[in-house]
């Protein structure tokens, strides 16, 4: 709605009910998941049945709360370590394919972008059968000819970091880019003439100035890698992470514990979005 055009009451009611239920029906089946994380029940649905911690802080049996769980805290740990290798993999990639893309000039530099964007069309199961089976192939062809034992190609915790590294990579060099992209070249050749060296330079002006993207970046990396299921399920092996974790014990029956693992991831993912807001905010526009 353009503010500066002159709208009839009903059609501003209008818009205004329509921006409130949107919001509303993105909110609701949160609110939902987060409120029964507090029921003294056994089953996360209605009827409410008063409120509770048990499913936080609980330590008998069947109550047992996420925080007394052995086996979802080590899947919490498991995710954790998955997310911050493939964050740290990822940063270090698309900083260097934002400088590939954004300061030289080479043949095929159009086909390889688009190569590079590939992965992010391609559905995420579809993505992890592909990889499983090209991993797979290759340790058996190492073991047949070799005799050697390739383990880390069969589904396990280092597959399923290349396997998110694979497309998660992809989106921190959008994010890196568009900041490098806004860069004035003249601050680098200021450097340069005051007797700096190139990567001294790099290091001293253009690396602070994409410090907010690095974040940002950085911070989508870990939240998509902390919760993917689809690429995971294909690649995972005996140290299941969160999400697998939660799948397996939802086929079983869902009891409210899974809500209240949702309520902090929820929690969590809200700090860390506030967190990219303020550094954005606090960054220079130049």
């Amino acid at each position: 709605m353009i503010p500066s055009i002159p709208h009839s009451r009903l059609f501003r009611t209008t818009y205004a009910s329509y921006i409130v239920l949107f919001f509303l029906f993105l909110a609701a089946p949160l609110i939902v998941v987060g409120t029964f994380a507090f029921n003294d029940s056994l089953f996360p649905s209605l009827p409410w049945k008063g409120a509770t911690l048990d499913w936080f802080f609980g330590s008998e049996q069947p109550k047992l709360g996420l925080f007394q769980d052995d086996p979802i805290l080590k899947s919490i740990l498991v995710s954790f370590f998955i997310a911050s290798c493939t964050t740290v993999l990822s940063l270090l990639l698309a900083t260097c394919n934002a400088f590939l893309f954004e300061r030289e000039q080479f043949p095929g530099k159009n086909l390889l972008y688009i190569l590079m964007l590939m992965p992010l069309v391609i559905p995420g199961v579809i993505l992890g059968v592909s990889i499983l089976v090209f991993s797979s192939s290759i340790a058996n062809w190492f073991e047949m000819n070799f005799g050697w034992e390739l383990d880390f190609l069969y589904p396990s915790t280092t597959l399923v970091i290349l396997g998110q590294f694979a497309f998660i990579s992809t989106i921190c060099t959008l994010i890196v880019s568009a900041r490098l992209r806004k860069f004035d070249l003249s601050l680098e050749e200021a450097a340069l003439n005051l007797g700096a060296t190139k990567w001294g330079a790099i290091w001293t002006i253009t690396l602070p100035f994409l410090k907010p993207a690095l974040i940002g970046a950085g911070i989508v990396s870990f939240l998509m890698s902390f919760e993917n299921f689809n690429t995971t399920l294909m690649l995972v092996g005996s140290d299941a992470p969160l999400t697998i974790a939660m799948f397996d014990r939802l086929r079983e029956g869902a009891t409210p514990v899974l809500n209240a693992i949702s309520l902090m991831l929820m929690v969590a993912s809200s700090i860390l979005a506030i967190i990219s807001l303020l550094m954005d905010k606090k960054s220079p526009t130049t």
